[in-house]
């Protein structure tokens, strides 16, 4: 490919995301399936802007290698443990009940038992891509749904390597051709042979990540040069992408393999750091690519068969792992929404199809189709789970958490509305010093989450007064407002005002104009989210400037007394017109940062004084013992 065609492509592929991810957001169908029909549109099937189907994946392949090389990076002894089950418990289940559901309808419709086998291990692939971009959108990546998707997803990234050894088992008679792409180096081998070719390509990987990368990289911080890392890293991807290319597996693979490698290297957050901002430009890549390599002539030849396996397939991946699920004790939620999010085809689908139709596991033409199959399925998923995530987990009866704990706190001192990470910290004090607590959250991830460590975490909506007065509202003394939500917030503390005059409420704030509008509201006291953490990381930073722990907690006091002075004194403008309020503003802050030069002024001369004074009594002591 010539130069001026590769810049043309990269215009085209650029272009097609920045037009059509905006509006996909504004109609509310998520980033994913705009890229993904941007491709569709650019693609070779469409107005041919990129050129042959083989460029295009070429270009999806790096996004995937990328994607794969970060993902390889997390992948730490300690994660895998900590994750055992959802990774070799739920990821090995998926996988093999997926390939039975799948091989049981094939063989139903005359597909010979090792032909249905090798396409259900090939379709159990689900895409990490799209499903961990979906549940980041839906705020789902953490909490109980994202740690069960990433933990099938890590084990079918794992599972790539058993499966490119296992497939050339299938082929009819045991035989292992050599495919149109096939390496010479392992040109006619037979099939024990390749998968010995495999383990060990996998071994030296391992082997030489263990004892070389390491002095590698001491060498490289020595000259103090960062972007050597970049490259560096960039260099052992391409390496040992290179290497299982030779042995016949994906180049996307071998930078999984890499990442592995280096998820213990005292370096992984730094090689992290320099390639994350790649990530998303990668994914949008290789999303519009996905799409651009829908073969959109398999598809018109025979839409309702297409359409037909489409649909099946979702529904055997989405019945195999909620069934998976439920076996391992997943909640109803949690394992419903994990069988949606992972029921579509993955990325190393296409390259195992490749594989397989080389291999003569599969027909060419079954190949084909299942590639259109994949790729359908993939466009498919964030319409799939935008419909699921509206007639389901938006429903106010399907959020309800289905084990609610009955209040049996007793009469509480306290309700805390919002037991996040501000939350607790709040509740941690109150229950240390004997106080009798309520804790109340809307956030199913979250409750779900915070109960594994032992907490009474009640699902409810604060601003329902039902949920309040059952929570013991008439009779506490105190309600703590913490919810990550500046409307829901107002809401909250309109509705207990109101319902419970008796009660004094704390409210946290966004920011200064979230804590007027809570005030005009009634609440005994706002706390700014940010505000004393801010202060106190200030603080310390006049330490490291040279001020003494003594003076710079000085300095602290007497920001936080003007300060509380000026927020008093722009109350009163706050809500007349921006530009009054601008510059009543401008002109306190004036004042108030010339009253803060002059004490800190007398603070540093009273503090020298007193330092001298220790001085010349040190010195004194020290004639007096001479």
């Amino acid at each position: 490919m010539s130069s001026n065609a590769l810049l043309i492509q990269a215009l085209v592929y650029l272009a097609a995301g920045v037009i059509s991810v905006p509006i996909a957001k504004r109609l509310g169908l998520g980033s994913v399936l705009g890229y993904l029909l941007a491709g569709v549109v650019v693609g070779p099937f469409a107005l041919n802007l990129v050129g042959q189907a083989g460029d295009v994946m070429r270009f999806a392949e790096f996004g995937v290698v990328i994607l794969l090389f970060l993902i390889g990076l997390e992948v730490r002894p300690a994660l895998l443990w900590r994750m055992r089950t959802a990774i070799f418990g739920l990821g090995l289940g998926q996988l093999l009940a997926t390939t039975a559901l799948v091989a049981a309808a094939g063989m139903a419709f005359g597909i010979a038992p090792r032909t249905g086998i090798a396409a259900g291990l090939i379709l159990a692939m689900s895409s990490t891509a799209i499903v961990l971009q979906g549940l980041e959108e839906r705020g789902l990546r953490q909490g109980p749904v994202g740690e069960t998707a990433f933990g099938v997803l890590l084990f079918q990234d794992l599972a790539v390597i058993p499966l490119f050894a296992l497939l050339p088992l299938l082929a009819v008679g045991g035989a292992v051709p050599v495919a149109d792409h096939e390496p010479l180096l392992l040109d006619g081998l037979p099939g024990w042979a390749r998968a010995l070719a495999v383990l060990a390509a996998v071994v030296v990987v391992w082997v030489a990540g263990r004892y070389l990368t390491r002095p590698l990289f001491r060498f490289i911080a020595a000259a103090r040069l960062r972007e050597m890392f970049t490259a560096s890293a960039l260099l052992l991807v391409v390496a040992v992408a290179a290497l299982m290319e030779t042995v016949g597996l994906s180049p996307a693979l071998g930078a999984f393999l890499a990442g592995v490698v280096l998820a213990e290297s005292e370096f992984r957050r730094e090689l992290e750091t320099d390639i994350e901002p790649f990530r998303g430009l990668f994914l949008g890549l290789f999303f519009i690519t996905v799409g651009a390599g829908l073969d959109l002539g398999v598809v018109a030849a025979r839409p309702a068969l297409v359409a037909g396996l489409v649909a099946g397939l979702m529904i055997l991946k989405a019945v195999a792992m909620y069934g998976v699920g439920r076996l391992f004790r997943l909640t109803e939620r949690t394992a419903r929404t994990s069988a949606v999010a992972l029921a579509q085809g993955g990325e190393f689908a296409f390259v195992l199809l490749g594989f397989a139709a080389g291999a003569r596991v599969l027909d060419p033409a079954d190949a084909r189709l299942l590639t259109a199959v994949v790729a359908v399925s993939m466009a498919a998923t964030p319409l799939v789970f935008a419909a699921y995530a509206r007639l389901v987990l938006d429903r106010q009866e399907d959020r309800a958490e289905p084990e609610r704990l009955p209040f049996d706190e007793g009469d509480p001192d306290a309700i805390i509305a919002g037991f996040g990470r501000f939350g607790q910290i709040a509740a941690r004090l109150l229950i240390a010093n004997d106080f009798n607590v309520v804790l109340l959250d809307s956030s199913v991830e979250q409750i779900d989450a915070i109960r594994r460590f032992g907490w009474r975490v009640h699902y409810g909506d604060a601003s329902r007064l039902d949920l309040l007065r059952t929570a013991g509202a008439e009779k506490a003394k105190l309600l703590l407002v913490a919810i990550d939500d500046r409307d829901k917030t107002l809401e909250v503390v309109e509705a207990a005002k109101e319902a419970f005059p008796h009660l004094s409420i704390i409210a946290r704030a966004y920011d200064r104009p979230h804590a007027y509008e809570l005030l005009k509201r009634g609440v005994d006291a706002v706390e700014r989210e940010t505000y004393e953490s801010a202060l106190n990381f200030g603080r310390h930073a006049l330490e490291q400037l040279g001020f003494t722990d003594r003076r710079a907690l000085k300095a602290a006091v007497l920001f936080r007394k003007h300060d509380d002075e000026l927020f008093r004194e722009l109350q009163a403008s706050y809500g007349q017109a921006e530009d009054q309020y601008i510059s009543a503003t401008r002109a306190s802050r004036e004042t108030w940062e010339r009253l803060i030069r002059t004490e800190m002024a007398k603070i540093a001369e009273a503090d020298e004084d007193e330092e001298a004074g220790e001085d010349g009594g040190r010195q004194t002591s020290r004639r007096l013992e001479a």
